[in-house]
């Protein structure tokens, strides 16, 4: 009985000792299940960042492919032109055309700068130039902030002008090749159906698309700025040639003007800046019609001999007259480069312009010029060091 007894009291001891482990024994492992699944859980994690850091690593070093392997490039909170990342430019291209001559390489640079510079847009530039200075530009596309930038360099032949220009040994040193390189804009994007031509004396301070976007009027196949706008109007020289109308850039005694009834009194329009619907030029024959007024011009000497400024003018007046759309004022502020006519915009003028248009003798890479600041900002050194724009130094006169 005894034995019994105790036998009893060791199996109830046993059972509230089982009792007292279940009591600590379950919260413990309840614990433990928390601990490994919030330990697996910082794994998983820490994978997972592992991972993006190594694409981002990969992205960077895509972007930047002189960087350290493995290295990872602090981010900018703002970047300088010279070290911005390229924009992701998609949609609708906008092309632009310009000329670059070898003493005015400088030039180009700073005007596709500027436009490249203060647009989301996808520009694809079309650079003409001649034979002797593909390799400086090339240089100076390549070895600059300029390597982004999409273009392609077309060589202009000056065959196409055989018979088109004067003989006369007098004027043949005004005679540039390249200026009339704005006569042949669809043969130099074919695929095109409309375009912007830009000379190189100028400055984009809004954004090209804005002037892409430009309306034309059915049957137009150019938009020009005229010469009595209100906003150039303001810098204009009136004087010898009268400069802001027909009868400074045309000869109205000779024949052949007469027959074309125009007025003499017309306003002239600045063929610097062009946004030229292609498909319509082309169904026009516009150059063709451009190339005969040339033609033309070199037999019977039809331009005035006071000419004002371009030789390339008076054939596109001709074809385009009362048959083109405007520009905004803003977008073609003028007359910068004529003698004390960029002097007569105020600075606040000046910086609200969109376009700014060196047109006349004084450039903004010489000496002479008004506002030359404006310019000085989008321009980039030249690698090759070839060329220098000159500034004005305390003394000179």
């Amino acid at each position: 009985m005894q034995d019994e007894t105790t036998q009893y009291r060791h199996l109830l001891a046993l059972g509230l000792s089982l009792k007292m482990f279940s009591s600590f024994l379950l919260p413990a492992l309840y614990f433990s299940v928390n601990v490994v699944i919030l330990v697996l859980l910082a794994v998983a994690f820490l994978i997972i960042v592992q991972r993006n850091l190594l694409n981002l690593n990969d992205f960077l070093r895509s972007e930047n492919p002189d960087a350290v392997p493995g290295m990872i490039l602090p981010f900018e909170s703002e970047f300088s032109p010279e070290l911005r990342p390229d924009l992701v430019r998609t949609g609708e291209k906008i092309p632009v055309v310009i000329t670059a001559a070898e003493e005015r390489l400088g030039a180009v640079v700073a005007a596709m700068n500027s436009v490249y510079q203060n647009s989301k847009a996808n520009i694809v530039f079309s650079i003409v130039t001649m034979n002797d200075t593909v390799d400086h530009l090339k240089v100076w596309m390549t070895k600059t902030q300029l390597n982004n930038v999409k273009h392609k360099i077309i060589i202009f032949e000056p065959q196409l002008l055989n018979g088109k220009i004067t003989k006369n040994p007098q004027k043949l040193d005004s005679v540039k090749p390249l200026t009339f390189a704005r006569f042949y804009l669809p043969e130099f994007i074919p695929d095109a159906e409309k375009a912007i031509y830009l000379d190189d004396d100028i400055i984009v301070q809004g954004d090209i698309q804005e002037l892409f976007d430009t309306s034309l009027k059915s049957g137009h196949a150019a938009a020009f700025s005229d010469d009595c706008d209100s906003a150039s109007a303001k810098g204009i020289v009136r004087g010898a040639g009268n400069q802001n109308n027909y009868i400074g850039f045309l000869d109205f005694k000779k024949e052949a003007i007469k027959k074309l009834g125009m007025r003499a009194n017309t306003c002239s329009f600045n063929p610097g800046v062009i946004v030229a619907n292609l498909t319509e030029w082309k169904r026009q024959n516009i150059t063709n019609q451009l190339e005969h007024w040339m033609e033309l011009n070199a037999q019977e000497d039809l331009y005035s001999k006071t000419l004002a400024e371009s030789i390339t003018t008076p054939p596109l007046l001709i074809v385009f007259y009362k048959h083109h759309s405007s520009i905004d004022p803003m977008w073609h502020v003028r007359h910068l480069g004529a003698t004390g006519a960029g002097n007569r915009y105020s600075p606040q003028f000046v910086k609200a312009a969109k376009l700014l248009h060196w047109n006349g003798h004084y450039k903004p890479w010489s000496r002479t010029s008004s506002f030359t600041e404006v310019w000085d900002k989008w321009y980039i050194q030249d690698p090759m060091r070839k060329f220098h724009p000159v500034r004005k130094h305390a003394g000179d006169k």
